[in-house]
């Protein structure tokens, strides 16, 4: 109210009347210098204020002279103001008095008005006419018509003005909003130059500029780049749009690139985006599909196989208790092992189509390694050596178990290729921060032809009667769950296979941060409050996407968020993850590991599993917990 008050005094004292009416056609304000030019009663100046109102009251009081039809007179002036445009007049009003009006629209609809009194000044004009002898009509005339003229062109000049600020705003609101955008979003002229840039690029494709507006777009993508999207490139420029995507070689993202050509201009507006998780989240998601319908079609056929094995080893009991010839024992000791040898093979099978889940979760990978290590050396004779090296000093969200049976797997394997003597090197290093490598080499006779195209295959094997086949298949089938790839190939000493796993950073805190809890339950919010804090967190809390983006963005000491993923209102928890690139997101649920909800989140960051303890999130974040 304090504001508006010294709003109201600024504008009284202006020498000029103004008024402002918004798009009703409804006072908004105006100065007490309108209500003295024209007279106007205290209810015609208050907001609210109905302009037709005003004009009526004017042509009663013969503001414009003689009028033969005053509703005609006054509608018309109603209906020229609701079409309002930008305008300049000069008129003489019924008491003599000549005044200029001048009028501008306003951003949000409405119109203001000044209206000056310019008696004086045509009273100049006309001395000057009069005393002016030696000056000719036709430059009186003149003078008159350029005097005119500048009045006209200082309020083009102050619309064009008022014009050019709206157009400013605007152009650094549309900027602004492009560069918070998680893409990045650019143009390039027909020359393939780029003319403008959100200044993301360099988020989407690591090892870029942020500045590249002016350069070439080879010179901004690189050349294996630039030459995976320069046929889509050309094609954008002849016309035709083009959607695809690339694994960018230098950063190992995957990138979703959308080329729309620019027809005005002969260019091509460019959208990018980093699909790496949504990558990784689809191969996972279609390895679960594939092993749904392996369990499909393996479990009758093996529900009938160990039918016939449990008649077949029933009846090799029976002719062993009878009074056979010699020569048949070892036939029936050969039966009864190849059963059980195939009883063995359902149950890998069951482990391959059986439902698993990718349940990552905070891990030490040195520490991992060196346990691996000690579990694994004893299975190797004493001429094999197995070394380990991991250089990976942070914690990493990996599945343990299914990591620590791919790299058992791996190493029992080269064990195997290794045969009297040899060396096993596992290795663990991280790729660009979007991947970790594990690798296991061993100088053993390598992969032949043969096993290079068809390792992966299950029931494939080298090992003639000693080996199943699936040992590699379940490495890659768990590689796939994953999300990630398993590579097979050869050095110059032996053999190497390459886990590939989607590298996501588990939480490192310390204490004393701000964290955002969004949690809709009050109940349970209270208690995951407590933990926090007692881990000497501070806590400001949410119960919905929308509340906990208001908070992030108004509060910008906020170190990380904690959601869970369902929330108060239609939108999941999940989303913040997207919507809040430069802050650590992390979720928590009770939805079971098969939820596509729970699955998707697990794509997209860590995830802590309800119910958890305080040690639990400790562990979760990074810090040790007092368990009391």
């Amino acid at each position: 109210m304090q504001t508006d008050a010294l709003i109201q005094a600024g504008l009284n004292l202006i020498g000029q009347a103004l008024s402002i009416y918004d798009s009703d056609l409804k006072l908004a304000a105006c100065n007490a210098r309108f209500a003295e030019m024209f007279d106007l009663p205290q209810e015609l100046t208050q907001p609210g204020a109905d302009f037709e109102d005003t004009i009526r009251h004017l042509v009663a009081r013969g503001e414009y002279g003689e009028i033969d039809d005053p509703e005609s007179f006054t509608a018309a002036r109603v209906e020229q103001a609701s079409a309002f445009q930008p305008h300049y007049m000069e008129r003489t009003r019924a008491n003599g008095r000549t005044i200029s009006v001048e009028g501008a629209p306003l951003p949000q609809g409405g119109w203001v008005t000044v209206y000056t009194d310019i008696t004086e000044v045509k009273s100049q004009e006309q001395l000057l006419r009069t005393r002016s002898e030696m000056l000719s009509e036709e430059v009186l005339a003149r003078s008159e018509e350029l005097a005119a003229t500048n009045r006209k062109l200082g309020a083009t000049v102050s619309a064009l003005e008022e014009a050019q600020r709206e157009l400013t705003e605007m152009e650094a609101r549309t900027r602004l909003t492009t560069e918070m955008m998680p893409a990045h979003i650019a143009h390039v002229d027909s020359a393939g130059r780029y003319t403008f840039s959100n200044r993301r690029l360099s988020n989407v494709m690591p090892g870029r500029p942020s500045q590249i507006v002016g350069l070439h777009i080879s010179e901004a993508l690189g050349r294996d780049a630039y030459a995976r999207v320069l046929p889509h490139l050309q094609m954008a420029l002849a016309g035709d749009p083009s959607t695809f995507e690339f694994t960018d070689t230098m950063s190992s993202r995957r990138i979703r690139v959308a080329f729309t050509p620019d027809e005005s201009e002969n260019g091509v507006y460019i959208l990018s985006m980093d699909v790496t998780e949504e990558t990784q989240a689809r191969a996972a998601l279609q390895q679960t599909r594939r092993r749904e319908m392996a369990a499909q079609l393996t479990s009758g056929l093996a529900h009938d196989f160990s039918n016939l094995l449990t008649i077949i080893l029933g009846m090799q009991s029976k002719l062993a208790r009878m009074d056979l010839p010699s020569d048949a024992e070892p036939l029936i000791t050969a039966t009864l092992q190849a059963a059980r040898r195939g009883g063995n093979l359902l149950n890998r099978i069951a482990d391959i189509t059986a439902h698993r889940a990718w349940r990552p979760e905070p891990l030490d990978v040195a520490g991992f390694l060196s346990d691996l290590h000690t579990l694994a050396a004893p299975s190797l004779p004493e001429s094999i050596t197995l070394r380990v090296d991991c250089p990976i000093k942070e914690r990493a969200l990996l599945d343990a178990g299914q990591l620590q049976d791919s790299l058992l797997n791996l190493i029992l394997n080269a064990r195997d290729a290794c045969r009297e003597t040899g060396t096993i090197h596992l290795t663990a290093v991280e790729v660009r921060d979007t991947w970790i490598d594990f690798t296991v080499e061993d100088t053993g006779s390598g992969f032949s032809d043969d096993a290079l195209k068809h390792a992966l295959d299950p029931f494939f094997t080298t090992k003639g009667d000693g080996g199943s086949g699936l040992g590699l298949s379940m490495v890659y089938d768990m590689a796939k769950l994953a999300g990630g790839q398993l590579r097979i190939g050869n050095t110059a000493t032996g053999a190497r296979v390459t886990l590939r796993l989607p590298l996501r950073h588990a939480a490192q805190h310390v204490g004393n941060e701000l964290v955002l809890l969004v949690e809709d339950s009050p109940d349970l919010r209270a208690t995951i409050r407590e933990m926090l804090t007692s881990l000497g967190h501070s806590v400001i809390e949410a119960t919905s996407v929308d509340e906990a983006l208001a908070l992030a963005q108004g509060v910008p000491d906020i170190a990380f968020v904690l959601s869970d993923i369902s929330l108060e209102g239609p939108t999941l928890g999940t989303e913040l993850v997207s919507a809040l690139p430069n802050k650590p997101v992390y979720l928590m649920t009770s939805l079971p590991g098969s939820d596509p909800r729970h699955q998707d989140a697990v794509a997209r960051t860590a995830v802590l599993p309800k119910p958890f303890s305080k040690p639990d999130l400790a562990t979760f974040l990074g810090h040790e917990a007092n368990p009391t």
